[in-house]
């Protein structure tokens, strides 16, 4: 075991390829429906989150990253896999047995899927899920695999995911006593434990932190999901804090969330071993929900294929791990995805792909770090989610889009109406430059229709 300074002088001098040798410890908070302009630090100014601000002014500030789905489900699949999760059949939210059928999508993740969790387990890490996982054991699907099955040697979760559950009970001015809401989820796995909504995310960092202290205790390295049910409708602040609409009680779930993870950040910052050898990394898994949260110039929401439906605020903390000289600073340049996270993180933590896997995603780790600025290299595709053709007053939505280098591509699914936009440009996707770039139409369109075709082929087999 190194010593805190033998550590210390380790990370400072290590190149990104022996990484692995450290295992550094890694933890992914992946918040929920938050907006691109949702963070203060990202703009947002009727609310304030100074705990995930701090972890950005000591780390790196990514603004053109992007999930990998508008839409819950699918973008985490994607985030847990290195891969589009069009391969495994989740191309929206899972619900009901009947609503999964009637839209063609999976009713949970095949267990076969490549998870980062089961790779980093293999070389020696405790893993841990802890809060929202919703890639199976929902509603009426009752028989899914546990999260155990998925690479986890422990987890707590809500009302969609099969195991011990943090449920939550809900109250409003005036109210006597609690509400409770999602009772049913209970025979999806327990123990349950209920516990007020406006707090639930502080009980998910607790679960964290027993987590954490184990994995030290027994010296082991960890990788950790901290992915809260907040910032999701309905919006259940403490009384307190209460609101008068719904940007007002979306504000007041933004800040207690923010404060609520001050006790994960906390712990890890003032332990100078695991200050000096975790890497935190923060994003959320789409956009805003309508009329909550904000995307600021960016075009459009959640379920959209437009920026303001895919680009998430990513911020990556480490000061042990990231290059010093770019602790507090942005990167506004380099365009990568969720997907490119696995194949980073393994090279980062020494884990193993398993056999035969071919990953989405791009290892870009120099980027990660710090160290570079590199983009990745191969376009990013997307494909809307299969009952959001028209939602949040958009009509006639395009079904697929396409990122490579500047120029972003929406379109149908046979290439009919594309919309091309020049996103160094213009950021707000307001200026459709078919007429005038007919070649990059045409070779983007090709493209995104190919690449759509070729996921139907590997989910039909």
């Amino acid at each position: 075991m190194l010593t805190v300074a033998a550590l210390t002088a380790a990370v400072s001098s290590v190149s990104a390829a022996d990484f692995g040798a450290l295992q550094p410890n890694v933890i992914l908070v992946f918040i929920d429906d938050m907006g691109w302009a949702d963070l203060s630090c990202f703009g947002n100014r009727d609310a304030k989150t100074p705990n995930i601000d701090a972890m950005a002014e000591e780390g790196i500030a990514f603004e053109q990253f992007y999930v990998n789905s508008p839409i819950c489900s699918p973008s985490r699949v994607a985030i847990s896999t290195g891969q589009y999760p069009q391969r495994w059949g989740i191309t929206s939210y899972l619900a009901s047995r009947r609503k999964n059928g009637e839209r063609g999508i999976a009713n949970w993740l095949d267990p076969a899927a490549p998870m980062l969790a089961r790779s980093l387990r293999r070389v020696g890490y405790a893993t841990g899920h802890f809060g929202k996982w919703h890639m199976g054991g929902q509603r009426d699907v009752a028989e899914a695999p546990p999260i155990a099955a998925y690479g986890f040697d422990a987890s707590l979760t809500n009302f969609e995911g099969m195991g011990p559950k943090l449920l939550p009970l809900t109250m409003k001015p005036g109210w006597e006593k609690p509400g409770r809401i999602w009772a049913d989820a209970e025979r999806l796995g327990g123990p349950v434990h209920w516990r007020q909504r406006s707090t639930i995310t502080g009980g998910f960092v607790e679960a964290a932190l027993r987590f954490i202290k184990e994995a030290e205790a027994a010296k082991k390295p960890f990788y950790i999901n901290l992915w809260p049910d907040d910032v999701h409708s309905p919006f259940w602040p403490s009384v307190e804090n209460w609101g008068d609409n719904k940007r007002e009680l979306y504000c007041a779930v933004l800040e207690e969330m923010d404060e609520q993870l001050a006790g994960l950040f906390d712990y890890v910052r003032d332990r100078e071993s695991l200050r000096d050898n975790t890497l935190i990394l923060i994003c959320s898994d789409n956009g805003h929900e309508l009329g909550a949260g904000q995307a600021g110039p960016l075009k459009g929401c959640k379920t959209h294929l437009y920026e303001g439906g895919i680009r998430s605020p990513l911020i990556v903390w480490g000061p042990g791990v990231i290059d010093k000289r770019a602790a507090g600073t942005r990167n506004k340049t380099s365009v990568f995805a969720a997907i490119d996270l696995v194949p980073s993180l393994l090279r980062l933590t020494g884990g193993e792909s398993p056999a035969g896997v071919t990953y989405d995603g791009e290892e870009l780790l120099g980027t990660l770090l710090g160290r570079t600025q590199t983009s990745r290299q191969a376009p990013i595709f997307f494909s809307r989610p299969p009952d959001r053709k028209s939602f949040y007053g958009f009509k006639e939505l395009p079904d697929l889009a396409v990122r490579q280098g500047r120029w972003k591509l929406l379109c149908d699914f046979d290439g009919a109406r594309p919309q091309l936009y020049d996103l160094t440009l213009d950021i707000g996707e307001s200026n459709n430059l078919v007429e005038d770039h007919p070649e990059v139409t045409e070779e983007l369109k090709k493209k995104v229709v190919a690449w759509h075709a070729k996921m139907s082929r590997i989910r039909a087999r």
